[in-house]
Order: structure tokens, then sequence, then C-alpha cells
């Protein structure tokens, strides 16, 4: 989904320095990137199912990257992996991977090229996943556009009412968290106010209250949030 959608990357890399440096150069592209410098944090926020895609080396402490490629896809983690590793690893590990990674990358490698990689895997899921709506009840999403429409009428959202609905409509009648909005949206690290769920939340009520739709984002006490129609 390319307009406004959150493009939110894992990247589980225990070399500092490596890591600084792709995060620098992802956030450069506008993607949102969460670190973990060894498996066993990287696996927590894997298994999240917050992230787009995921960057994993091979060599890790507490658990290694293969373990954890493993873990992950045992937890139906789906989401495009990138493997990182020296060409002996690859070369020994190449067939028990093969059924697992979705892409290889040998070090040392350019920054540039993982990201071309990253984008490349992002997109064929994408079309893979998506036909460029997402719709509930009387509402439409055009993900290209970033509009909402209901009965012939059209609002544009800004990026993270965008954000918002995209979320709220790909989790048709489930309740989010606000955790999990905060999460998704402004990330882990993240210094968002607490509230800043409930503001984004007014906004597209009144754009709906616009649109005239019967679609609802109902507060659930204590809980979180949920479209009912």
């Amino acid at each position: 989904m390319e307009w406004g959608g959150i493009m939110r990357l894992l990247l589980i890399e225990n070399e500092k320095s490596l890591s600084d440096a792709l995060v620098k150069t992802f956030e450069k592209e506008n993607f949102l990137t969460d670190c973990a410098h060894d498996g066993e944090y990287g696996l927590d926020c894997a298994l999240s199912g917050i992230y787009d895609a995921i960057i994993l080396d091979s060599i890790l402490p507490k658990i290694n990257g293969l373990e954890l490629l493993i873990h992950l896809r045992e937890g139906n983690i789906n989401v495009p992996i990138i493997l990182i590793a020296s060409q002996a690893e690859l070369e020994e590990k190449q067939q028990s991977l093969s059924a697992d990674a979705d892409d290889y990358l040998t070090k040392p490698f350019e920054p540039k090229e993982l990201l071309k990689r990253v984008r490349t895997l992002i997109r064929a899921r994408t079309a893979i996943d998506s036909d460029d709506s997402v719709s509930f009840g009387d509402l439409v999403l055009n993900t290209a556009t970033g509009e909402i429409s209901c009965n012939g009428q059209k609002i544009k959202l800004g990026g993270k009412e965008y954000q918002l609905m995209e979320l709220l409509l790909l989790n048709k009648e489930k309740i989010i968290t606000k955790e999990q909005i905060t999460e998704k949206i402004w990330g882990y690290d993240n210094e968002a106010e607490y509230n800043n769920s409930e503001v984004y939340m007014s906004f597209l009520r009144k754009k709906l209250s616009k649109l005239n739709s019967k679609t609802k984002i109902r507060a659930i006490r204590g809980l979180g949030y949920t479209l009912a129609y």
C-alpha cells in the first residue's frame, strides 16, 4: 500500500554501527524502523505482528538468527524476512533456509541494495494482498489516493488519519487496543502522548460524519476501538 500506509521495519542486528547506518538509510526513505540487538528481544518485537518486513542477522546473542527465523515462521509471522549472513553461512545452510527466508544478503553489502530488496518484497506482497481498496459497511478506503468514500462522496485523509483508518478497516469488527495503535502508528520508542489515538479518532469521526456514513468508530471502555455498522 504505497500511499500513506505505514511501512514499518524491524531490524534485528547486533552490530550497532551497521544497525545505525541502516536506520539512517531507511528513515531517509520514510520507513519507520525499530531495532533489536539480540534474538530474544527481536522475537518479542516480531511476534507483535506490526511489521511489514523483518531484516534478520544470522548471528545474534540469546537466540541466533536461524533459530529465530524458525520461531517466526512457526508463529505464523508471514511478512517478508531478509536474512543477512556471511557467504560461508549461506552456503552451509542454503537448503534448510530456502523454505523460510524470502531473500538473502551477504556481508559486506551496500545499504541501498538492502533498501531495494525490501521495497521489492513489500511491493510483491502488497500486490498479492491488496486491490487498492479496503472496505467495511458503507466505507471504502482507497489505498492508492488516501481518500475515504461513502455513497459517492470522498474526503482526503491526513497521514495519521489514513494510517488509523487503514488499521481499523484491516481489523474490522475486532477491538484494537490503545497500546496496539500506539505501537503501530507511532512505534515502540516514540514519545507520543498516550491520548494521541483519542485525538485522531475524533478527527476521523468528524470526517465520517461529513460523509453521512452509518459506519461508526466505537470506543469500548477499558479495551480500545472497533468499527461497527
